[in-house]
């Protein structure tokens, strides 16, 4: 049971039924995460807003999903695991992928530096190392690429929290947390 409910969305004001409007007309539903952060509509909208901003970035949607679910597995959100496998295999990524992602790897070595770095960033709460940075850039990131995952492990870590604390019954096919493999 959540420890904070998701709005009602027939009773919120008319600016937060349109951006749930909106968001239900372009994914299909309204996430209850997404539902969580219309308690305060200024959260909501900031969260889509730096969402929209980093979709426009150099990362894939794979990518993304990647970065996504090394953080969630890291800050062990059900929520964001389960939401994140989901988008990751939409976006082309295999279970196998998948499963490496939420173990802060991947297959190939970019792909490998994006999953490596951002589980480096939330273990150490981003004071990553000089040796962590250069194993980034060896493994292909540009320093545009890798300021995009720093931003990517922020947006993350805060569903991540909030899902956390909040509760939220998870309305994506549930993830265990414990891996196999």
């Amino acid at each position: 049971m959540p420890r904070i409910n998701p709005v009602d969305h027939a009773a919120v004001d008319t600016d937060t039924k349109a951006t749930l409007d909106g968001i239900k007309a372009k994914i299909g539903m309204v996430p209850n995460l997404y539902a969580t952060f219309a308690q305060s509509p200024a959260v909501l909208n900031g969260f889509l807003s730096l969402s929209d901003s980093l979709s426009k970035g150099e990362l894939t949607a794979a990518q993304r999903a990647i970065v996504a679910l090394a953080t969630g597995q890291a800050n062990e959100c059900q929520y964001c695991v389960s939401a994140h496998s989901m988008l990751g295999k939409n976006a082309g990524l295999s279970p196998d992928a998948l499963l490496a992602a939420r173990q802060g790897t991947a297959g190939n070595p970019l792909d490998n530096a994006l999953a490596v770095l951002a589980a480096r960033l939330v273990a150490t709460r981003g004071s990553v190392s000089d040796a962590d940075v250069a194993a980034a850039r060896e493994g292909g990131l540009s320093d545009r690429q890798i300021i995009e995952v720093i931003a990517h492990v922020a947006l993350n870590v805060m569903t991540n929290y909030t899902n956390n604390l909040t509760q939220p019954d998870i309305d994506f096919p549930v993830v265990s947390l414990a891996m196999a493999g």
